[in-house]
């Protein structure tokens, strides 16, 4: 949609006007005409042509309507010359950022969260920003918050399963963020280069309860992982034995040894040997 506005060097123009300026004067008026109506045809024409100047900064473009038409826009900077009559609205295309606004949504499972994020965008379709549009700093502010709701509600907070995605997962939820809001502000001429998660939390009225389960479950992970370890450092030790010979055990004594091990490996305080100086059936 967007497209190059015609466009002259402002000192070029200028040049010109002053020449051109300089030629009238050192005619005499009389061949011309009355003196009077040759210097105000004069004025109207330079008043024409001073209203066709313009300056862009850098990192801007000024998008140019004529009579109410677009006509394009120009994103050089510099002393600019455009045709008369025309209005131009300023378009920034910096690299701007915000945040939005700590939101509270329950997340996949429920549970109320506190989540925000922070959206880096530029304006790469000035026409579309102007006009799409109705405002395009409050589209996208609105959007972003729609996208993050939308984010909250299709993950947990946190999860314990390896193939399910949470919001604690940093470069996923990231990725996927961005890639709605790319979607979502794409008819705004807006480009999204990245947004993050910058607060997540639970909602203060189940954060202790949470915590509580947090903690649960990192104790039960922890003893998971230290019973898998325990099974196999014992199965390794009977292997051990028996290969080398060192001694013949029966069941009753293998039941017994395995209890024993599984007592010092998977216990959470250190243990004390008894030594036992008779038989196991005495």
């Amino acid at each position: 949609m967007e497209r190059r506005a015609f466009r002259l060097n402002g000192f070029l123009v200028l040049l010109v006007l002053l020449v051109l300026g300089g030629a009238a004067a050192a005619i005499r008026l009389e061949v011309l005409g009355t003196e009077w109506a040759v210097l105000g045809a004069w004025g109207v024409l330079v008043a024409l042509v001073a209203s066709g100047f313009t300056v862009v900064n850098p990192n801007e473009a000024k998008v140019v309507q004529f009579l109410g038409r677009y006509v394009g826009s120009i994103s050089d900077a510099g002393f600019q010359w455009l045709l008369p009559f025309t209005t131009r609205h300023k378009v920034t295309l910096r690299v701007r950022n915000f945040e939005t606004a700590k939101l509270k949504v329950n997340d996949a499972d429920g549970s109320p969260v506190e989540i925000a994020a922070v959206v880096v965008y530029k304006v790469t379709d000035t026409a579309k920003a102007a006009f799409a549009v109705d405002d395009y700093e409050q589209y996208i502010a609105i959007q972003s918050e729609a996208a993050v709701r939308h984010l909250a509600t299709t993950h947990p907070y946190d999860s314990h399963e390896s193939e399910r995605t949470s919001l604690r997962d940093g470069a996923e939820v990231a990725t996927e963020l961005t890639t709605e809001l790319r979607d979502r502000t794409e008819l705004a001429g807006i480009e999204v280069i990245e947004a993050r998660i910058t607060h997540l939390a639970y909602a203060p009225e189940i954060a202790q309860a949470m915590l509580v389960r947090q903690q649960a479950g990192q104790i039960v992970a922890a003893r998971t992982r230290i019973v898998e370890g325990a099974v196999g450092m014992v199965q390794l030790a009977l292997d051990r034995l028996a290969a080398e010979g060192v001694v013949e055990l029966d069941e009753e004594r293998k039941a017994q040894m395995v209890s024993n091990l599984l007592v010092v490996l998977c216990g959470d305080r250190a243990t004390q040997p008894v030594v036992n100086a008779g038989s196991l059936y005495a």
